[in-house]
């Protein structure tokens, strides 16, 4: 059932509808067509009914987001129906849910291909957020300056064959996850540039210890450890998707029109207590 007959309506793109980035969407999508990418038919279902049956407007496809034909794809069917105002990415794995070089390629690789397409048909005015992770500023050690020119600038089908994402390097799922999130975060810099020449921005957000489903995986996966990590965390508690959302909207608004390119860390003070040495990380 159509609810909404105006034409020429705004587009919402969002891959990954899981709980945060549909926090994200309903903050933003009122009188918007929106586009939901998921690689999860199920998902896509429970999402665009879930909007639906609220009164948005929603298209779906299914999407690989590790797959640079299938990311293309999705951002010209956003084009299509109409101007992209917004884009939200929240594809992404969890250190526990697979394999290292799964995680470079969907939540590294994948994100870069993302920024890419997306760059390529976003509005005048549009903006796009990222979801990224308070992991990319847990690295055991900086990365030198060469490694993160590299990861900010070369080209997303060449990621992979970086000297630093080889797997003797990237030798477990943690550290994958580690050095993906931090180059998202890079990667934003060079998008901003490409993006800006559109008149659209782009941005990143770390949320910390979020409660959302893939953050359950963690939970049962390393459970103690995430206690100890709120506990010792400035505000002594867990986020929401809706807190994260609140941040994206702020991003995503006119309010944040002299804002493109950086990071927004969103942890409850997790890494304000790494940083002053109340919490010792140990990354495994």
């Amino acid at each position: 059932m159509q609810f909404n007959f105006n034409d020429n309506r705004e587009v919402v793109a969002l891959l990954g509808a899981g709980s945060m980035g549909m926090a994200i969407a309903e903050r933003v999508a009122a009188n918007r067509i929106v586009l939901l990418g998921d690689i999860s038919e199920k998902n896509l279902k429970a999402s665009a009914d879930r909007l639906r049956f609220s009164g948005y407007a929603v298209e779906t496809m299914v999407v690989d987001g590790a797959d640079k034909g299938s990311i293309e794809a999705f951002a010209r069917r956003a084009a299509e129906l109409g101007s992209v105002k917004y884009y939200i990415h929240t594809a992404g794995a969890s250190p526990h849910q697979t394999n290292p070089q799964h995680i470079i390629r969907l939540d590294l690789v994948g994100s870069a291909y993302a920024l890419d397409a997306f760059g390529q048909v976003m509005a005048r005015d549009g903006a796009g957020i990222l979801i990224s992770s308070q992991t990319g500023y847990m690295l055991p050690e900086p990365l030198t300056n060469e490694v993160e020119l590299a990861l900010t600038v070369t080209p997303a089908d060449e990621l992979e064959a970086l000297p630093c994402l080889a797997p003797d390097i990237v030798s477990n799922s943690g550290i994958a996850y580690v050095l993906a999130k931090r180059a998202n975060q890079l990667r934003v810099r060079k998008a901003a540039m490409d993006w800006g020449r559109r008149g659209a921005r782009i941005n990143t957000i770390s949320p910390g210890v979020v409660v959302t489903p893939l953050a359950y995986d963690e939970f049962n996966a390393a459970g103690e450890g995430y206690q100890e990590m709120i506990r010792q965390s400035a505000m002594h508690r867990v986020g929401n998707p809706a807190e994260i959302a609140a941040a994206a909207e702020f991003l995503l608004s006119d309010k944040a029109s002299f804002i493109t390119g950086t990071d927004l860390l969103v942890d409850g003070g997790t890494i304000a207590a790494i940083k002053t040495g109340a919490y010792k990380l140990t990354l495994s």
